[in-house]
């Protein structure tokens, strides 16, 4: 199978040829055929395979088969639950357009929106934004939906659920009913995907790999350790093992500050990533991992989704996530594009059920380590520490400020913690 099979045109066989890649992944082949005939989908992908281009490269398709109109009304609108996303998925877009008459932008909260709205009135076909910053520019007249025609949601269990619904509703009828709609992901939920068949058209249901499992090139391993331990063991894991570039998840902003500033006291080089750092701050942290002299990046969850960080070798759980399908993009990180990669756990009793909830959900028993000097609390309860406080609480807010619109405070604090959570 080829991308030319595919029924791609030239100039997009030229861009992919450039970008040296030769035969279509899983996702590819079974999604684009039916974009190109015009269908809504809804994609399940393990992450790193392929799943952005498995949707760009038939929306610029579809895009370039048409006359290009004089005052380029946007037609095509990818949304991204996260401004890193959404700058790596506007990175792609410009790459497999680069020899098609196809203009581009992307918008995103936490810089200034100047240049963004000096680009949008040049014109443009395709916009890759984020919720937030989309919807305070449509407010001020910057931009109009009338006229898209393909509507993308891009890690689209995390842009359904109840942080996101309300703003992708809003959205949504700024838009023409008639559209065609594309849904990808890694993971839907039963609730996510009810959800989405009611929002698509008839759609074709995509699915390049058993749903939900964790990449299999991934070596997972949980060491059981107790809670005030934690600290300590990440350290000596890190250090005698050499490890050189290591993506560590909190669930926490705060947890996050708190371990970075831990590593760097064991002379450990580490930046943290999460919703509180500026975008400057959270693009020099990334760029510093990438290119090796940060080697321990300290992440909340807004960095498991779609970053492309290419032979990532090693993922770390300081903390399970309390949703089980968060775990599978963390993890999902390292073991990209066929390279091998761990992912290790460090497990307190308290996270006993999130544990039980992943291994639920992957459909595996993950390898138990217990490390000498580091051992569990035998007397540590395994009751959760307030199960799903932090998106539930969240949710809960967001909904009902937004369900009482007359109640402004209530609405300003919502789109506040919206943007601090990385929604604009």
């Amino acid at each position: 199978m080829s991308f030319k099979s595919l029924g791609l045109s030239e100039p997009l066989l030229k861009a992919v040829s450039k970008k040296g890649y030769e035969t279509p992944s899983p996702i590819q082949v079974k999604a684009i055929p039916s974009i190109l005939e015009g269908k809504d989908i809804l994609a399940s992908a393990q992450t790193g395979t392929g799943k952005t281009a498995g949707f760009t490269l038939p929306l610029l398709h579809l895009l370039s088969k048409k006359p290009i109109q004089k005052h380029r009304p946007i037609r095509a609108l990818i949304l991204t639950p996260t401004r890193e996303l959404a700058a790596q998925v506007h990175a792609n877009v410009k790459e497999y357009s680069e020899f098609l008459n196809i203009r581009s932008t992307v918008i995103f909260g936490g810089v200034n929106q100047k240049p963004q709205v000096a680009r949008l009135r040049q014109g443009i076909d395709v916009l890759v934004a984020t919720p937030g910053r989309l919807i305070d520019l449509e407010n001020q007249g910057e931009l109009s939906l009338k006229r898209i025609e393909i509507l993308v949601l891009d890690e689209a269990d995390r842009m359904l659920d109840m942080g996101f619904l309300r703003d992708i509703e809003r959205i949504m009828k700024l838009m023409p009913d008639r559209r065609q709609n594309l849904m990808f992901s890694a993971t839907f939920s039963k609730d996510i995907k009810k959800l989405a068949y009611s929002i698509l058209n008839k759609p074709v249901q995509v699915e390049a790999t058993p749903e939900n499992t964790a990449v299999e090139v991934i070596q997972q391993k949980v060491y059981r350790v107790a809670k005030g331990k934690k600290t300590g063991l990440i350290i000596k894991l890190i250090s005698e093992g050499n490890w050189k570039q290591v993506l560590v998840f909190t669930r926490t902003k705060h947890g996050a500050n708190k371990l970075c500033k831990k590593m760097i006291s064991a002379g450990i080089t580490a930046a943290a990533i999460h919703g509180n750092k500026s975008q400057g701050a959270r693009t020099k942290a990334l760029a510093g991992f990438k290119s090796n002299s940060v080697r321990v990046l300290v992440a909340t969850d807004i960095a498991a989704r779609g970053l492309d960080i290419p032979l990532l070798p090693h993922v770390i759980n300081f903390e399970l996530p309390n949703v089980s399908e968060d775990y599978v993009h963390r993890i999902g990180r390292t073991g990209r594009a066929g390279a091998s990669g761990e992912a290790i756990s460090l497990v307190s009793a308290d996270e006993t059920t999130y544990l039980k909830g992943i291994e639920k959900l992957i459909d595996m028993k993950i390898e138990v380590e217990i490390i000498e000097g580091f051992e569990p609390d035998p007397n540590a309860s395994t009751v959760p520490i307030k199960p799903g406080q932090n998106r539930n609480r969240q949710s809960r807010g967001r909904h009902s400020g937004q369900r009482n619109s007359g109640n402004s405070k209530n609405s300003n604090r919502n789109r506040s913690r919206r943007r601090n959570d990385n929604r604009g």
